[in-house]
């Protein structure tokens, strides 16, 4: 045995057991029958060798009826009544399979009812306890068995379980008689045998605890007679043992007492005062002792439901019945029950309701008139039959909104009950949505359906449901009710950025100001929330070799567009940007537009006079001949706009001239030709005043003054070309041949150059492929180790490298040479040094020749061979910025520059020859 919480002993094993059933459903058992005190166990109890036999039968009962009930699926803990607050009944967290760390993440709650809150879970360890004191009679009235329903939701994923809470009746109520004192007539003339009901006693608890017998006072003319017409109704009856003598005793006053079958035992008495009287000896006779009868239960009121007939045997006002409902009739009975006085018809006074109580007893009492009547009983058993007069309930007991449009179908979105109060088809309820939502009801079990997506969602075309949920029962006419659920649809980014139009074609004048506005582009996001904010951007682009954000910038809110620069419609007429509309969703969707922006032309530019050209200053000289003929081309005035259309029409007009009635100017062409021939009045120079305007508004035009000088003998008549034919052919015919000559003689040079150092070399019986192989065997490491090396690499030229540094020294004369790399891979620069002594022989020079490696900045070396040539040229001082030399320094005293014979040479001598071929590399 091991201590429970609410005080009572279990046994050890009725811990409790689960069982696999069906899916979230469990079999458990905290509680056992019988329960006892545990002071009982350890006391009286024990001490009874039956009592040991008789408890481990009920137990092995009361094990094998758990085991059938673990077919219904459900959880299951039995608790006797009256526990006090926080009394454990079970760890629910446990017998359900659940994490306790996840019940308050979850919202693990237990779904409220119309009752009270009797239970609650503590989410911190899942253990079930009582929240408020339960009194089973309160809860569940006369019934044999009480269970309370317990529905318990957790989320994330949505489940629910359901679990029934046994609560067993404890001996907490004695009985108790209607009265505390009962006046019973009876007269003396009542033959002994006569049965005298008695009001029953009520004991509220069930079971062994309910009412089991009554227990009367010992006396001399009566003894109890318990009549059981079911389990709940014991109807004591005096039973006139021996005749009374009213002379002798008048009264008699009785004790009756009620006694329950619990442990320990309580009971209810009342008091019984039997006065004796001298009446009327036939009582009335009822034709039945219990009448049974069926109602509905919306009878009206005043529905007739039985008649009742007594008679009696005596005469006059002794045989006259009067009918009345009994003295130990429930109040109940008397709210919703009526007897005619007169004619013994009981009708409906009340509303009746079988789900309150279906069944009903009325006891009816018939007395006649006569002095010292003797009441008869009868009792009159009402059935109330269930009518379909509730209707369905629908109760949301979970809901998931607002939903992601992008929820998948069958997500379920809340969790609905359907009750009905009635029984049979009136309480069959079938479910249904109104309308075509996107939704469907699938049953869950018993009385829940589940509401889930049939198809996809899109909040931009509907944000918002109500949905109609429709129950109907099976009953007739069937009863139905409904109930609106709003489901919000929420946002996913699923819409990306849409412009008004796909390409845009804006007019801008050119000369326009930087920073102005050119155009607007709007794109529209259906989407909500941060899913439809957007940004605008220019995506990359060239423009005339630039890119397209140097020329125009958007706005990234608004999607204006601003010109950068001033734009010149001679330069740029027309150009394309490419914008981006892009949404500010977690994955951002885009898209684009073109933007053709098209440069007006302006009136900004002047006519400029090509032809003829001035000559000195702003006077144009031109010769006609004297004797020009009317119609003679004197001049032909040529001018050029740089606008377009419009702005470029060119007009000509004479503001002034010498003679103007001598010349006529063609306003379209320019052309100023002969109106007349010279006169001998005319003057050989005549001054002309020249006007080329354009058609832009304002106008703008150029001026241009020619002398024009009549002379008697012209050049041929010259016609009208271009600048660019002006140009003599036989000055580019020299220029060619020129450039052809030098080329020639150049790579001559560089021919008879190479040859003649291949020819010394192989006097000097070297080959410029072998040339010096020890020399060669030492390596750019080397070289740079020497302190008399002089390496310097030009930092304004890449991939240039120059160097300088001695030669090979001979005993008495000391020479140095310089070697310089180009940027350019294909050429080499050889610097070619004569020594600074008189010529060796070539078979007393114990080298034979000499090679210098150069470390250039890819780390490789370069040999060049270099022979001393027969002639020394002057230094030359105008180097170039990049192979200029400075702070070089000699150890030898050779290295000065004074030649054994006392003449002065210079320090350094170079010889650059840039070749097409290299030569000497290692």
């Amino acid at each position: 045995m091991w201590p429970h919480p609410s005080g009572f002993i279990q046994d050890p094993d009725s811990r409790p057991h689960h069982e696999s059933l069906t899916p979230k459903s469990v079999w458990a058992h905290s509680w056992e029958q019988p329960l006892v005190p545990a002071g009982r166990e350890r006391g009286d109890m024990a001490n009874s060798p039956g009592r040991g036999i008789w408890k481990s039968f009920m137990l092995f009962f009361l094990r094998l009826v758990s085991i059938l009930d673990g077919a219904s699926g459900q959880l299951r803990y039995s608790i006797p009544e009256e526990l006090k607050h926080g009394a454990f009944v079970g760890n629910i967290a446990d017998d359900l399979g659940l994490n306790v760390g996840e019940l308050s993440a979850r919202r693990f709650r237990i779904v409220p009812s119309a009752r009270k809150h009797y239970l609650e879970v503590n989410l911190e360890n899942g253990i079930l306890f009582v929240n408020e004191k339960i009194d089973r009679e309160a809860v569940c009235g006369l019934s044999a068995a009480c269970f309370l329903s317990l529905e318990v939701v957790i989320e994330s994923p949505l489940e629910l379980y359901q679990a029934e809470i046994e609560i067993v009746d404890v001996n907490d109520n004695p009985p108790a008689f209607p009265n505390t004192q009962v006046k019973l007539d009876i007269t003396e003339s009542a033959a002994p045998g006569s049965r005298f009901p008695l009001e029953s006693a009520q004991d509220p608890d069930v079971g062994t605890n309910s009412l089991r017998t009554y227990r009367l006072s010992p006396n001399e003319h009566f003894v109890l007679e318990v009549q059981t017409r079911s389990e709940r109704s014991k109807i004591p009856e005096l039973i006139l043992e021996r005749s009374l003598d009213r002379e002798r005793q008048a009264v008699h006053r009785l004790l009756l007492t009620a006694l329950d079958g619990g442990v320990p035992e309580k009971s209810g008495s009342v008091r019984i005062a039997v006065h004796v009287v001298d009446a009327n000896d036939n009582t009335p006779v009822f034709e039945r002792p219990v009448y049974t009868v069926r109602v509905a239960e919306d009878a009206p009121r005043g529905t007739l439901l039985v008649q009742l007939n007594a008679s009696d045997l005596d005469e006059g006002t002794n045989g006259r019945i009067a009918y009345s409902l009994g003295s130990h009739a429930h109040g109940t009975v008397r709210e919703l029950f009526s007897v005619d006085p007169q004619t013994g018809q009981v009708r409906v006074k009340g509303g009746l309701d079988y789900e309150g109580s279906p069944v009903h007893e009325v006891y009816v009492q018939a007395k006649d008139l006569g002095p010292n009547a003797v009441a008869a009983h009868c009792n009159v058993i009402v059935e109330v039959q269930d009518v379909n007069d509730n209707r369905p309930e629908i109760v949301l007991t979970s809901l998931s909104s607002p939903v992601p449009e992008d929820a998948s179908p069958g997500t379920v979105i809340a969790l609905i009950s359907v009750t009905d109060r009635d029984t049979g088809a009136n309480g069959r309820v079938s479910c249904r949505l109104t309308g075509s939502p996107p939704f469907k009801l699938l049953p869950s079990f018993r009385k829940y359906f589940t509401l889930v997506t049939e198809r996809r969602l899109d909040r931009e075309l509907v944000p918002e449901y109500n949905v109609t949920v429709a129950a109907r029962d099976g009953g007739s006419p069937p009863l139905s009710s409904s109930r609106t659920i709003r489901v919000k649809v929420s946002d996913v980014n699923d819409n990306p950025p849409r412009f008004s139009r796909a390409s845009y074609t804006v007019y801008v004048m050119e000369n326009n100001a930087p920073g102005a506005s050119i155009c607007s582009v709007r794109a529209e996001d259906p989407d909500a929330n941060q899913n439809s904010y957007l940004s605008y951007s220019i995506l990359e682009g060239q423009v005339q070799g630039m890119p397209v954000s140097t020329y125009v910038s958007v706005n990234s809110d608004t999607g204006s567009l601003y010109a950068l620069r001033s734009f010149d419609f001679e330069q740029l007429r027309k150009f394309r940007v490419q914008i981006r509309a892009q949404d500010a969703g977690f994955t951002p969707l885009s898209s684009n537009c073109t933007v053709n922006i098209l440069i007006l032309d302006q009136n900004d530019n002047g006519p400029v006079i090509v032809a003829p050209l001035p000559r000195n200053g702003s006077v144009a000289a031109e010769t006609v001949p004297r004797w020009a003929a009317a119609g003679h081309l004197a001049v032909r005035v040529t001018a050029v706009d740089a606008d377009q259309g419009a702005n470029a029409r060119l007009s000509y007009r004479l503001l002034r001239a010498t003679e103007r009635g001598l010349f006529k100017l063609d306003v379209h062409t320019g052309e100023i030709r002969m109106a007349r021939p010279f006169g001998p009045r005319d003057s050989p120079q005549q001054s002309l005043v020249l006007q080329a305007q354009d058609g832009g508004v304002p106008p703008l035009s150029a001026t241009l003054t020619i002398l024009l000088t009549a002379v008697d003998r012209v050049p041929e008549p010259r016609a009208e070309p271009d600048r660019d034919s002006q140009l003599n052919p036989d000055l580019t015919l020299y220029l060619i041949i020129s450039l052809g000559s030098i080329s020639f003689l150049f790579l001559l040079a560089i021919l008879l150059l190479a040859l003649t150092r291949w020819h010394r070399l192989r006097a000097d019986g070297c080959s410029p492929l072998a040339c010096c192989p020890t020399a060669r065997r030492r390596n750019s490491a080397h070289i740079f180790q020497k302190p008399d090396v002089n390496l310097q690499l030009a930092a304004g030229a890449p991939g240039a490298a120059s160097g300088e540094f001695p030669a090979c020294r001979l005993p008495s004369q000391a020479y140095r040479y310089k070697v310089c790399l180009t940027p350019e891979s294909a050429k080499s620069d050889f610097m070619f040094l004569r020594p600074c002594g008189p010529a060796t022989p070539p078979n007393n020079n114990p080298l034979q020749g000499c090679h210098a490696r150069v470390a250039g900045d890819s780390g490789h070396g370069l040999g060049a061979a270099i022979k001393a040539p027969t002639e020394v040229k002057q230094q030359n001082t105008d180097y170039p910025p990049f192979q200029r030399n400075v702070g070089f320094s000699s150890r030898e005293p050779e290295e000065t520059g004074i030649r054994p014979d006392g003449q002065p040479e210079s320090g350094k001598v170079r010889s650059a020859v840039t070749a097409p071929t290299v030569f000497g590399f290692a």
